[in-house]
């Protein structure tokens, strides 16, 4: 079956946008991963409405990618936070992917506000597409052949 021939209704890229293909919940997401747990932090730092953030929090819950999980300072109340979860922590190398393109083809002039570091060594993170195979160099869309994989259906004409 050719790409033109697949129905894509059963696309993961389709399916994954659903999930966090909206911006707030993608910078949602980079925050969360830079730390922020807290309904306000996540309110203040993203300037965003009360209702958007809730509603975005919301889905991200709902899909798994965040967990809710109470904590409480001394004498207030039991409130929620937001942490990550395995299936959210999968979306790291997705965020960095973004980041290095915006780095590449949309930069500050002053240079990029994160910058991103291996802990050990100090050398920048950068995001490749590798061949699964051994000693294989990094890919360009045209090193890959794409085919129809088990869930490919046909599209309806």
């Amino acid at each position: 079956m050719q790409y033109l021939e697949i129905d894509t209704e059963n696309c993961p890229v389709r399916r994954t946008l659903d999930v966090v293909g909206e911006k707030w919940s993608l910078l949602i997401l980079r925050d969360a991963f830079n730390g922020v747990r807290r309904y306000d932090d996540f309110r203040r730092h993203l300037g965003l409405s009360e209702a958007v953030l809730a509603d975005r929090l919301r889905k991200l819950v709902a899909a798994g990618v965040l967990r809710v999980e109470p904590y409480r300072e001394p004498g207030a109340r039991t409130r929620s936070q937001y942490r990550l979860t395995p299936k959210g922590r999968d979306l790291w190398p997705v965020l960095l992917a973004l980041k290095q393109w915006g780095d590449t083809h949309a930069a500050d002039p002053a240079g990029t506000p994160l910058d991103i570091r291996h802990e050990d060594c100090g050398a920048p993170v950068r995001v490749e597409v590798v061949c699964g195979g051994e000693d294989h160099a990094t890919l360009t869309p045209y090193e890959v052949t794409v085919r129809s994989g088990p869930g490919a259906r046909p599209r309806a004409r």
